[in-house]
């Protein structure tokens, strides 16, 4: 644990999360250049500054330019005074990293698994690995990020009746990383976290209005409104994969979705769908690569499907073709609503060839109104396996440095050892 400091009081506060916000930025690489970009006094800069110097958030070092006077030195904010664990569960594999208190990620790996494993033996795994990862490091555990494939109540950290995670549904996920590392942790869905690692460190940056699209075994959507992630009232925005599309789609009545309903978007072009479609067609001899990797392999994935469409398997360009035509109509609603400025396409299948992409295109731009598609870009992520990570290390930088959670931890020098600094009840010593 760092070093206590007087405690804050709330007068105080939003002066001092307004110098640490513009420190850890960069925006702000002195005490004029503090003075200037936040409208307050020297003496007030001075005294925040001091704050934040003794929990061990800021120092100064060399010197900076001179303007005419006396050289100021720079101010650094100190993201190695400690780590973050972060992670993102899906369907099939993980991602796991270390990060700095920039949200940099300063380690990442990648496992396979399957999340209908349950709660306790996929949980096991992850922590095996940051214990792992934690093995050679000094630095304490600030915080734990993890992003899961299911609706999440963030204010809990608990899945909610999540399709694909059987056994999750209520489980205190962050209850139990806050426990186990002895830090506050935070949950959210991975979708939300890969909008937002995008967003601050990927194609995403520059454009504050923004949809992700995670294409993968399911379908869903995090949306950045406004420069801030959008998660709605319990924190279920997004969840594209199950809009219906009976009565659109010839024959979507008749396929269940793994939620119970039928016709649902990642019913019909999730990567399951793919698996399921192209199995039914090699199994018909239809698809020439496709029939030879069934022979083979007895089954197909989604992966499959992806490889067989590089080499113009002609049944696997129908189905990504199609998928992308689905997608693009289902996201054409959301630019029609919504008006982002740029949709990222992610996930294993997202982020595949063009064929899925074109389609995608092909149907926003025939489907929206021309306004909001005038200046609109349609891409793929950048980041890959690294935005959930990314997004997660973002999201708790953003909660451990906001004004309600700062206030309750910088009292004593770090949030290290405060696994319960979400209580309401929790206040500064």
């Amino acid at each position: 644990m760092g070093p206590s400091v007087q405690g804050v009081a709330p007068d105080q506060l939003d002066t001092l999360v307004t110098v640490l916000d513009l420190v850890r930025s960069g925006r702000a690489r002195t005490r004029p250049e503090l003075a200037r970009r936040s409208g307050l006094g020297r003496t007030v800069v001075s005294q925040r500054l001091g704050q934040l110097e003794a929990a061990g958030l800021v120092t100064e070092g060399e010197l900076g330019m001179s303007t005419g006077g006396r050289a100021p030195r720079e101010l650094r904010f100190q993201a190695d005074a400690g780590v973050l664990l972060v992670a993102s569960l899906g369907a099939t594999g993980f991602d796991a990293g270390v990060a700095d208190l920039s949200g940099r990620l300063i380690d990442h790996r990648s496992r396979a698994w399957d999340i209908a494993a349950g709660p306790a033996a996929g949980l096991s795994r992850v922590e095996s690995l940051f214990d792992e990862m934690l093995a050679d490091r000094d630095a304490g555990v600030w915080g734990v990020g993890l992003g899961v494939p299911g609706p999440v109540e963030f204010a809990s950290g608990r899945p909610v009746a999540p399709p694909i995670m059987p056994g999750w549904d209520g489980y205190p996920v962050r209850d139990r990383l806050a426990t186990r590392y002895d830090a506050p942790a935070f949950v959210d869905n991975e979708v939300n976290l890969m909008a937002l690692g995008e967003y601050r460190a990927g194609r995403g940056v520059g454009s504050p209005d923004l949809v992700l699209v995670k294409i993968g075994t399911g379908i869903g959507a995090g949306l950045i409104s406004g420069g801030r992630l959008h998660r709605g009232a319990q924190g279920s925005a997004g969840d594209i994969g199950h809009v219906g599309l009976t009565g659109s789609v010839p024959g979507a009545e008749q396929v269940v979705c793994r939620c119970g309903n039928v016709g649902c978007l990642e019913a019909l072009a999730g990567g399951a769908a793919l698996a399921r479609d192209a199995t039914t067609a090699a199994r018909d001899s239809r698809g020439g690569h496709l029939a030879e990797r069934i022979a083979q392999a007895g089954r197909i994935t989604s992966d499959d499907v992806l490889l067989a469409a590089e080499f113009g398997d002609p049944v696997a360009v129908e189905l990504l073709s199609r998928a992308g035509r689905l997608v693009g109509d289902t996201v054409a609603a959301m630019v029609n609503f919504f008006n982002p400025s740029t949709i990222l396409l992610g996930g294993r299948v997202g982020a595949s060839g063009d064929l899925l992409l074109a389609g995608v295109r092909q149907s926003v731009y025939r489907r929206s109104l021309s306004l909001a598609t005038r200046d609109l870009q349609i891409a793929r992520a950048s980041l890959g396996e690294r935005a959930g990570p990314t997004g997660a290390a973002c999201m708790a930088v953003d909660e451990l440095f906001g004004r309600d959670l700062l206030a309750r931890w910088i009292p004593h020098g770090s949030p290290a050892g405060m696994p319960d600094l979400h209580s309401r009840s929790s206040t500064p010593a």
